[in-house]
């Protein structure tokens, strides 16, 4: 014996009902669409940032050496104002200080040799003074190229590398740097009045078998224009899906949602499920 139908199972669906899934598929299609948009409009921000950063760094690097910022301008040095400023520093070299820090250049693995200058003053600036391959880690091999007397620098200011490197963290204990970590190197080499920032000397600033100075990387990576074609592309194919769907229901609902014609008998009805089709009655 067959279950009885009840009266709701046989009720039509309202088109209330019926049009929530799509109202709710509508409202987070175009919440996707305005949160791609915005993306791409920050990546075309980004984008003239980014220029107009590289434009000034181009400027820093190639202008005149000035001399580094005075003990009182140090806290307010930052990488924004200051980073890669062409300087000027002299000073005595305090060789037996020096600190090796792994580096890998153009020249090949090996390491940066930092060196605290000391100032007319008192007051220490660590030099990066350029590289070493691995075979001259022992100061020994390159006394000649380390002067003695009153020195005059020249090279890019450079800010602070906290922590260590890139999944490496520095091991002072152990004598091993992955980073030029300023406060770091100057509190495990005892070291006061130290600069927040290092130099990075410039290629003609040393001479003799001194390290190798003038390796400075300045790359900024500006992959911002693809990014923001990307996200304004995607927007875009979302927008024409939505488009081409709401199309295709007004088209439909045109063609099939119709009233029946003629007929004012009681021998036709319409169905509630398809409210476009007539059946005949007996």
């Amino acid at each position: 014996m067959s279950d009885p139908v009840r009266p709701e199972d046989s009720e039509p669906r309202s088109p209330a009902r019926a049009a929530r899934p799509r109202l709710w598929l509508t409202a987070l299609s175009l919440i996707a669409f305005v949160v791609l948009m915005a993306l791409g409009v920050w990546q075309v921000e980004r984008r003239a940032w980014k220029l107009a950063l590289i434009d000034r760094v181009e400027q820093r690097v190639h202008a005149a050496a000035q001399p580094i910022p005075s003990r009182a301008a140090w806290p307010a040095v930052s990488a924004a104002s200051d980073e890669y400023r062409h300087v000027s520093v002299s000073g005595r070299f305090l060789h037996d200080r020096e600190t090796l820090v792994q580096a890998v250049t153009e020249e090949g693995p090996g390491y940066w040799v930092l060196t605290p200058l000391q100032r007319a003053d008192g007051t220490l600036v660590l030099i990066n003074r350029g590289f070493v391959p691995s075979e001259r880690r022992d100061p020994s091999t390159r006394e000649g190229g380390n002067p003695n007397g009153q020195v005059e620098i020249t090279g890019l200011l450079r800010m602070t590398e906290p922590k260590g490197g890139f999944l490496r963290d520095n091991v002072p204990q152990h004598n091993r740097w992955y980073s030029r970590d300023v406060a770091a190197i100057a509190s495990a080499r005892d070291l006061q009045n130290v600069a927040p920032f290092f130099v990075d000397a410039d290629a003609g600033s040393q001479s003799g078998s001194g390290p190798i100075g003038g390796l400075t990387v300045v790359r900024f990576p500006n992959n911002h224009l693809i990014y923001a074609l990307t996200w304004f592309a995607l927007a875009f194919m979302l927008a024409g899906r939505l488009f081409v769907t709401f199309r295709g229901g007004l088209f439909r609902r045109k063609r099939f949602v119709h009233e029946p014609a003629g007929g004012s008998d009681a021998s036709a009805r319409r169905t509630g499920s398809d409210a476009g089709t007539i059946v005949e009655s007996t």
